[in-house]
């Protein structure tokens, strides 16, 4: 159970590090993604602006 424990830290921290923000942005734009995508939209175009927006907001954050 321990090693079960572990396992689950280590990726909470590998998937969500120090800013649990940055990690529900990229969430939300790969949902937004998937849902664009459902409807028969090409949706590639969508990721690269989202992640400059949580990178810009992540580093806005770290700044202050």
């Amino acid at each position: 159970m321990a090693r079960l424990g572990a396992i689950g830290r280590f990726w909470w921290e590998f998937v969500v590090g120090e800013d649990w923000r940055a990690s529900a942005g990229v969430a939300v734009a790969v949902a937004a993604v998937a849902a664009v995508a459902a409807a028969g939209i090409t949706a590639w175009w969508i990721l690269p602006p989202a992640v400059i927006v949580v990178l810009y907001a992540s580093l806005r954050r770290a700044t202050r």
